[in-house]
């Protein structure tokens, strides 16, 4: 049974509960000579929730198979904590790139990141006011 399937079930028994549980709570009401404010508010909650998850269930759940050998897939069973493979003591195969296939560095100025690092505002606008008194 799907997901959606079991929602829209749900709903339904939400909703059809409507028509039980209501006229017991209008029972009860008569009974004690109470306000049939409880019986409206059932009626509403039951009809509306049920019909609300109804419209999740068709609009927001899969329709996949929720199977616990599928949903768990990941997950370790008690069997594979019991009785552990015999691959669990070697490593698993490397998966990177050896450093031997990185490259040194070309010969040449790489030390020099003279032309790397931004000039400061500050120092073009007091080269300018020098400018400026020497002008004067």
């Amino acid at each position: 049974m799907s997901r959606r399937n079991r929602g829209l079930k749900q709903g339904l028994f939400i909703f059809l509960l409507t028509f039980l549980i209501v006229p017991l709570i209008a029972i009860a009401t008569v009974f004690i000579d109470a306000e049939p404010v409880a019986v409206a508010i059932a009626a509403i909650l039951l009809t509306v929730g049920g019909l609300l998850r109804m419209a999740y269930a068709m609009l927001f759940e899969s329709t996949g198979s929720t199977d616990f050998h599928h949903a768990g897939a990941g997950l370790a069973t008690p069997q594979q904590y019991l009785h552990p493979s015999a691959d669990v003591r070697n490593l698993p195969p490397p998966q990177s790139v050896p450093a031997t296939a990185y490259a040194t560095p070309s010969a040449g100025s790489w030390r020099d990141t003279n032309d790397l690092q931004p000039t400061s505002v500050t120092e073009v606008t007091t080269r300018l006011l020098e400018k400026d008194e020497l002008d004067q």
